[in-house]
């Protein structure tokens, strides 16, 4: 989008979304450091990312039937939408999830895309 002169490089530049996610070990010692509780369990289970919708959507704005990627761009936008509001202006929105859009069903259709969700049971140390 900056190379087609829709946000400003220095925008692009200062925009950033810090998120680092630990691996189980890493909770673990984590956890275990701070020593104000005991880990019940620990578990880490994975989830397709086209599972995350209604395979059987339809939509006569997109390609077809079944558009996985529509539904996780929609559910990512639903999250990120106000930061990259907030930082880019509401003009390039529709646009910005539209490639995104693309980039996840070409994504989807090449690899088995998953996410992976890390559940954790703790009880307080007395």
């Amino acid at each position: 989008m900056y190379m087609q002169g829709l946000i400003e490089e220095e925008k692009l530049g200062s925009f950033n979304i810090p998120q680092y996610t630990p691996s189980l070990s890493e909770l673990k010692i984590e956890v275990e450091k701070e020593g104000s509780f005991c880990i019940n369990s620990l578990e880490a289970s994975e989830i397709t990312w086209a599972a995350c919708g209604d395979s059987g959507f339809y939509s006569p704005q997109y390609s077809g039937k079944g558009d996985d990627g529509y539904n996780v761009a929609t559910c990512m936008r639903s999250v990120a939408e106000p930061l990259l509001v907030e930082h880019f202006g509401e003009l390039v929105i529709d646009h910005l999830f539209e490639i995104y859009r693309n980039i996840l069903s070409d994504r989807m259709s090449e690899e088995d895309t998953k996410f992976v969700n890390v559940t954790v049971s703790l009880t307080r140390k007395e």
